[in-house]
């Protein structure tokens, strides 16, 4: 969709993958056909839906225009999302505290991709100008989403602590209460899609950095370790 220029449509094709993503272990588990080779051929899976995919729509899109400053920043994010993937593997069977170590890659993914989908939804790209109430000149738009790659490989190969729902996905039954909150944000995000959910994601990129100081501040272990 990206080579065709339908970059909204590559965004939402990210975000569709994001899904899938959190569904197929479950449904390996309930299907009793989780294995080793399903394991590792799911972070090959992730490495082109949430590495390579978002590199190629963001360069494309305006990277591109950077030369080869926008192709270091999507090749540094591609290095990252394969680094962050081999890190949970490893990690993965001994860490048990409810948090992941550094940004995960879907969420990573997500943050770009819907960074893209909210831009195009008030852009205005017969001009320079990126129109509506975030209205910035084009070069500007150019170096944020530069920023935003920047950041988000930082943020996956950081030690940040990021929770993990794992809490919420080992449970066999869902509460009312659980019901209720999922319906309400699904209504939500309806409203307005792209921005919302980059909000969300948006927000749950910093919120490694609030637990890391919460936990230093009160003299807190903040290892991958902790128990």
């Amino acid at each position: 969709m990206a080579i065709d220029q339908e970059f909204e449509g590559a965004a939402v094709a990210i975000f569709v993958a994001a899904v899938l993503d959190s569904l197929d272990g479950r449904v390996a588990r309930l299907t009793n056909t989780t294995s080793d080779f399903g394991a590792h051929y799911d972070s090959l899976a992730d490495i082109v839906s949430f590495g390579v995919a978002p590199a190629v729509v963001g360069y494309l899109w305006l990277l591109k225009d950077l030369g080869k400053l926008g192709w270091f920043a999507v090749f540094l994010y591609v290095a990252a999302t394969a680094l962050r993937l081999a890190r949970f593997n490893i990690l993965a069977p001994k860490t048990n505290n409810g948090f992941f170590y550094g940004l995960p890659c879907p969420a990573a993914a997500m943050l770009i991709a819907t960074f893209i989908w909210t831009v195009i939804d008030f852009g205005d790209f017969d001009t320079i100008y990126f129109s509506g109430p975030l209205a910035l000149p084009q070069p500007w738009l150019i170096w944020i989403l530069w920023f935003v790659f920047i950041f988000c490989g930082f943020c996956m190969v950081s030690l940040l602590p990021y929770y993990s729902f794992k809490d919420i996905k080992s449970r066999k039954s869902v509460s009312f209460v659980v019901l209720l909150v999922i319906a309400i944000l699904i209504a939500v995000v309806s409203q307005d899609p792209s921005t919302i959910l980059f909000l969300m994601f948006l927000f749950y990129s910093f919120s490694g950095f609030v637990v890391y100081l919460l936990k230093s501040r009160k003299g807190g272990h903040v290892g991958v370790f902790e128990e």
